[in-house]
């Protein structure tokens, strides 16, 4: 049983990557891991997985090589350049097995004009470059286009891949983005032989121009060679697996390494209200609306309750300066019992509506004024003026009021009658005359008279006018009982 051990440890270690405890090999050399971290320094190194926040659910971020929850982490922008041996060594299903690892790490990764663009060199003897960073602006086309690759032919020159890839695919021309948009510069280097060229001084000039070599060496790589091509921390830009059959298992770790932890959606933003991920792993809080972000950055004070639209306010909403609020009506409404919603009121009946004649209610809780028959609405359509006095039946005319506009008038009478010097009764003309020409005028005796014969017409007048009403009223009586 023991003698198996030694084998039985290292298969467990090629489906787990951990290092064989038993059997030492180039990988025990100091400056050397299997699986790089990145670390501080510029570069986009995987960050300690955080303490899930209490009372937050978090699924592994905690879980060393497991792929983050989903949202939690968010992959920087990067001018990514995989760079990959294609040479004869490498048979076409561990060919394969190398687009497999790249296309999985593309899948990890935020894909966009302005997130990750991707590029991809290949070599062998000669180099050729698949596609530019520019080419390709999402995932799909990109991982149609990485399948489509295919081998080349003999040689390994790692050194002219990673000068091509400097001089053609890091280029703005090639899409690149400028030293200004601070987007790092990252390549990606497969290999499983020892270089037929130099490469330690092309890669220490493409490390001197802001490149970040990552060395993955299979197999039969050449650990001297990894060394050289990798930016240091050695130890975090190194990675190492037996075969092709577990390559792709390193595209787990990549995306660690290409990871900004999202505040946001681990729940430790400490934000009141909204969080606001701006990419990298930083975000910043904001507030809902009617409420303002105090000077911690984080927690919120309500600046307008009207403006947050739960009031329930049915007409308007006033804001109070203690941070509450009232509600009150339009004109012509009052406030109901629930302080919130409103009726139509009858300013008429109300006595509030300051016309001077006659209020008359409209359908919307409004109202408006009219005036008494001879009178006419004046400009403030509240008070009235006199226009026929004659239509008001105050005039004092004994026969005819005649009006004469601008609120005033006269009297007149009816034919065989003259207006006397009131200026309002009338008197009949023929007996005037005749009382005239047998009386003294100017006596006072004539003038008694006079006064009495006229008070024994009217008198006279008086008794037949109701005697014709009292027949009127019988013959209406006489007809309604028929």
């Amino acid at each position: 049983m023991l003698r198996h051990l030694p084998g039985l440890l290292l298969l467990l270690w090629q489906l787990l990557l951990l290092p064989p405890p038993a059997v030492p090999g180039p990988l025990d050399r100091p400056g050397f891991l299997k699986l790089g971290t990145r670390g501080p320094g510029g570069s986009p190194g995987r960050r300690p997985a955080p303490a899930a926040p209490t009372g937050t659910p978090y699924s592994g971020a905690g879980q060393h090589g497991g792929a983050r929850g989903a949202g939690v982490c968010k992959s920087m922008p990067l001018d990514l350049v995989f760079i990959i041996d294609s040479s004869r060594s490498v048979r076409p299903l561990e060919f394969t097995k190398v687009k497999t690892f790249v296309s999985r790490v593309i899948d990890t990764l935020d894909i966009g004009p302005a997130d990750t663009r991707v590029a991809v060199v290949n070599y062998a003897s000669t180099v050729k470059i698949e596609f530019h960073l520019q080419t390709h602006s999402d995932k799909q086309s990109l991982k149609q286009a990485v399948a489509q690759i295919t081998p080349l032919s003999t040689g390994t020159m790692s050194g002219l891949a990673i000068q091509t890839a400097m001089d053609e695919a890091f280029t703005v021309e090639a899409g690149a983005r400028g030293p200004a948009s601070n987007i790092p510069k990252v390549a990606i280097i497969v290999t499983d032989g020892r270089p037929q060229d130099q490469v330690n001084e092309v890669a220490a000039r493409a490390q001197a121009s802001g490149i970040e070599l990552y060395a993955v060496g299979v197999d039969r790589a050449d650990m001297e060679s990894l060394r050289m091509m990798a930016s240091e921390p050695l130890d975090e830009h190194v990675f190492y697996v037996e075969t092709y059959g577990v390559i792709e298992k390193l595209s787990s770790r990549f995306q660690e390494t290409f990871c900004a932890l999202d505040p946001c959606a681990l729940g430790t933003h400490q934000c009141q209200h909204v969080c606001v991920s701006d990419g990298e792993g930083k975000h910043h809080c904001e507030c809902s609306q009617g409420y303002s972000l105090n000077a911690d950055k984080k927690t919120c004070s309500v600046i307008n309750k009207c403006a947050l639209n739960t009031h329930g306010c049915e007409h308007i909403c006033v804001n109070d300066r203690t941070g509450s609020y009232h509600c009150e009506c339009y004109e012509g409404y009052t406030l109901n019992e629930d302080r919130k919603t409103c009726s139509a009121q009858d300013q008429c009946a109300l006595g509030t509506h300051d016309c001077q004649h006659i209020c008359v209610n409209d359908r919307a809780g409004s109202h408006h004024c009219e005036c008494y028959e001879g009178y006419t609405l004046n400009e403030d359509k509240k008070t009235c003026s006199v226009h026929n006095q004659c239509a008001l039946g105050s005039h004092g005319c004994q026969h005819i009021c005649v009006n004469d506009g601008a609120a005033s008038y006269h009297c007149d009478c009816y034919t065989g009658y003259t207006l006397n010097e009131d200026k309002k009764t009338c008197s009949a003309i023929a007996e005037a005359r005749r009382l005239i020409s047998t009386e003294d005028a100017c006596a006072c005796g004539a003038t008694l008279a006079f006064q009495d014969k006229v008070s024994s017409y009217l008198q006279r007048l008086n008794t037949k006018l109701d005697d014709i009403l009292e027949k009127l009223q019988a013959n209406e009586y006489g007809q309604i009982h028929r």
